[in-house]
């Protein structure tokens, strides 16, 4: 059993090397990619799910779409560790 990866503000987040966020051109969408699954992300999880380069931590991907849309930072921050840590709970985000 593997431990369960807990998302927080320090947490640098990454899609294993089993998962693709890829541009699929006959859906027209971006979709996430894993052996025999397929998630379609909304705009807003998109935006964050683009971000994911294993450099970030959840606080600076925080901060920088806290400045991109003029809200609250630990607003943005709580939004992005609640999908990422249902995401890590599936398997699609490890750190």
């Amino acid at each position: 059993m593997t431990d369960r990866v807990l998302i927080s503000g320090d947490t640098v987040p990454k899609l294993p090397s089993h998962v693709k966020l890829r541009f699929n051109k006959q859906r027209d969408q971006w979709v996430v990619l894993a052996p025999e699954r397929l998630l379609v992300p909304d705009e807003t999880s998109l935006v964050i799910l683009q971000r994911l380069d294993g450099e970030a931590c959840v606080s600076t991907i925080a901060g920088e779409l806290a400045e991109k849309y003029a809200a609250p930072a630990e607003v943005i921050e709580k939004d992005i560790i609640e999908l990422l840590q249902g995401l890590a709970d599936k398997g699609f985000i490890v750190s």
